[in-house]
């Protein structure tokens, strides 16, 4: 979504003002640094990178802040860093035109409805497109800063979607990856009179576009991986066969902590149909460890999933509470060492899985 983000604001800084891209941070006119907070790790890194930069560039140079990190720190950048001429949050990306015009200018709203601007054309790949379904997110997870950066969730219309998929094919595209917090809750509210679809139904009506030969997309919501939807990816052809299942945890009682939705058994349900439906899918999963209040047997229970499941791929991490969150008032904390333990059997066992995975596809073969 970033990388969609950045490229929305290169496409207008573009066409209305006729700036291009260099790699050259000394020579620019214009340096934007676009942030996620979703992590604690990388808002530590920004001031790292802001002061870098305000070294490198020319003295006229200016120098933007823009993403969800700005979105939830706002003002606060630019008392910590004054060089910075502007702060442009995660759902005012349609302003970065206004705002560069407006020394000292803050758009922060989380609020505001970009779902239907209708943004000039940039692609970082001439052969994939990378197309926002919908913005902002719902969901109360206690651990996720995310629906205070960016908003309450909204569609985008489907024709608009389509048409953006028939533009990117015109003009070369074979991919596209459709985008949203979480895609395949698709359709839960629109900004106006707009025709209410699902999302199992969006990926037809994208698939029905001439020319187009792949359909991506992430992040689906492993509460909203109803029948329907399972189906269609799996007799979809244009669909390709890999599917992101934000797992987080194992652990029923941690994932009611959580507020996710789900318990253990419906993701392994979910799973388990997905296997059955296309045996050679590919299941990549987040999950964090340490969340508070997870005991040994919570712990168990995530590496129980990921004995059953085997997922291909797993971004894991040991909790960090995160500002404006739910958990970070949470007093049963678990210690940092043993999160740090539990991060580094979890990746193990990943390992080992990974090989058994591999010894499976590339059996031994003689030597000859």
């Amino acid at each position: 979504m970033n990388v969609r983000d950045s490229e929305h604001m290169i496409a207008e800084l573009n066409a209305h003002e006729g700036y291009e891209l260099t790699d050259d941070a000394t020579s620019a006119d214009l340096i934007l640094i676009n942030t996620c907070s979703v992590r604690e790790k990388p808002v530590h890194k920004l001031f790292s990178e802001l002061g870098v930069f305000n070294k490198l560039k020319k003295s006229n140079a200016k120098i933007g802040v823009c993403g969800c990190t700005a979105s939830h720190l706002g003002e606060e950048i630019i008392k910590r860093a004054p060089y910075v001429n502007f702060v442009l949050g995660a759902r005012n990306v349609s302003k970065i035109v206004d705002v560069l015009h407006r020394d000292k200018a803050v758009e922060v709203e989380i609020d505001y409805d970009e779902s239907q601007f209708a943004f000039k054309d940039f692609r970082s790949s001439p052969y994939k497109a990378y197309i926002n379904i919908s913005i902002g997110c719902d969901k109360q997870c206690t651990f996720c800063i995310v629906p205070k950066t960016r908003g309450s969730e909204i569609s985008i219309p489907a024709d608009l979607i389509v048409a953006e998929a028939r533009r990117a094919v015109e003009n070369g595209a074979k991919e596209v990856f459709l985008l949203g917090q979480n895609v395949n809750n698709y359709g839960r509210r629109f900004s106006g009179e707009n025709e209410k679809i699902n999302f199992t139904e969006l990926l037809r009506r994208v698939s029905a576009v001439e020319g187009l030969e792949r359909i991506r997309f992430t992040s689906p919501h492993p509460l909203h991986m109803d029948d329907e939807f399972i189906e269609e990816f799996a007799r979809n052809p244009k669909i390709c066969k890999s599917m992101h299942m934000p797992l987080q945890s194992g652990s029923t009682k941690i994932l009611k902590a959580m507020k996710r939705g789900y318990t253990k058994e419906w993701f392994l349900n979910r799973a388990a149909k997905l296997r059955k439906l296309v045996p050679d899918v590919s299941i990549s999963t987040d999950i964090i460890v340490a969340f508070p209040g997870e005991s040994e047997e919570d712990f168990e229970d995530t590496l129980d999933v990921m004995r059953q499941v085997k997922f291909e791929q797993v971004f894991s991490f040991k909790y960090s509470p995160r500002p404006m969150t739910e958990a970070e008032q949470f007093t049963n904390v678990v210690d940092s060492e043993v999160g740090s333990e539990r991060l580094s059997s979890l990746q193990t066992l990943q390992d080992t899985i990974l090989d058994e995975l591999c010894c499976g596809l590339f059996p031994l073969l003689g030597l000859y």
